[in-house]
This record gives C-alpha cells, structure tokens and sequence, in this order.
C-alpha cells in the first residue's frame, strides 16, 4: 500500500481515533471496531489529518472543484483542514462550507457556514466515515438547496467496507443512488493488513483473537 495509507493508519491509533473492543455505530450494529474523528484535538494532529485528506482527495478528483463541504458537525474541522492542506500542498484555492443545524436569522445568515454555494459550483463532500450511507441522505438535499450544483463526489476518512442499505458497500450504494464517486483514504482491509500480527510500538493490535472477531463481523455486514 502507499506509504501515506500506512502512515494514517498509524496516526489513528497514536491519535485514539481508531479503537478496537466492543461498539455500537449510528446505525446500531455492534462493530469491534470504531473510528471517531472528534479525537483528533490538536492543531498538530488537525493540520496532519488534512494533508492526509488533501493526497485522498487530489488523487481521485485532483483540484478542478470549488467548494469542499463538511456536513455538521464533525464535518466542520475536516473541511476546514482539509482546505488549508489542498492550499499548502497542492496550491489549489478551495472554499470550505459547512451547514448549521439551526438557520441563523440574524449576522451572518442562512443555513450555511463559510462559503456559500452558487450556480455552477462544483463540490466535493467530506465525511469521517460512512457505515450505512444515512448521513449523504441529509446532506446531498442541502447542497442541492443552493443552485444549479454539481456534487462530484465523497471522501472519507476509512471506508468501513460493509454493507449499507442493501447488500452492496455504503460506499458503493452512494456511488448506484446518487452517481457520485466515493474514495477514501484507507479501507478497513488496508488497516487490517497493516496491523494483523504486526507489532507497533511494541504491541500487536490486531492479534488472531480480535482478527477472528472483526472476521465474524464481516460474515455479518460484510459484502458477499
């Protein structure tokens, strides 16, 4: 796998954002595994976290697009970052917008945070991770609120790689339902590659006791 994918694989774990035990995901599947960007707390870790959104992003739909959307909350910080980084790395000048749970009616106006979204916008979303595709339902209706806009696309931070709605990847179903393209920037099968067995930091994560819970949970939600 590239170098970076390793990399981020390692920044999760240094940065408690990727655990293994025993959890419950939005859609209420119990998972061994769980990711939760809101741990990344830093601006070390954020400004990290971004360059490694920006190599996703570049890679699959380069920096001929407008504006990067990150759905509330969580999504906030990650456009934000990510933006930054797409400016750092790659000098491509891209606007951040966000929406807000509640329409503001006074100041700053509207549904909106950050840039707004006109006519002719080209945008890509930005998510932490996507299990069964619910949060795109909420979202993809917003941007489309705003104008004549052309949503290229979904990054995420680790495709989960199970199933969504039906039997195909939520990734995949976003790709069918909305014909978006959708990358992220590892997969749990890269993950699970680069820590089975493998010592970091001295320790091995992904020991045959937790490889065989991950691998009942794929017999499970996995993609047959």
């Amino acid at each position: 796998m590239d170098q970076y994918k390793a990399e981020f694989i390692e920044f999760m774990i240094d940065c408690n954002v990727l655990k293994f035990g025993d959890f419950t995901t939005k859609s209420g599947r119990k998972t061994p595994f769980f990711v939760n960007t809101g741990f990344y707390r830093t601006g070390k870790q954020l400004t990290k976290l971004g360059e490694y959104y920006a190599k996703a992003i570049s890679a699959t739909f380069g920096t001929d697009f407008d504006v990067l959307f990150g759905p509330a909350y969580k999504g906030i910080p990650l456009s934000v970052a990510a933006t930054i980084a797409m400016a750092k790395e790659y000098d491509a000048d891209i606007k951040y917008c966000s929406n807000r749970k509640e329409v503001k009616d006074h100041g700053d106006t509207g549904i909106l945070l950050g840039s707004p979204i006109t006519d002719g916008d080209k945008v890509v979303i930005i998510e932490d991770v996507t299990t069964a595709g619910t949060s795109i339902q909420e979202t993809l209706p917003i941007i489309k609120a705003q104008g004549d806009v052309n949503v290229l696309g979904l990054v995420v931070s680790v495709d989960r790689m199970e199933r969504g709605q039906g039997t195909k990847s939520a990734l995949a179903e976003i790709e069918e339902t909305y014909g978006l393209k959708t990358t992220a920037i590892v997969t749990m099968a890269e993950v699970i590659e680069h820590l089975y067995n493998r010592p970091y930091k001295g320790k091995v994560i992904i020991d045959d006791t937790l490889k065989a819970a991950i691998d009942a949970y794929y017999e499970q939600y996995g993609v047959h």
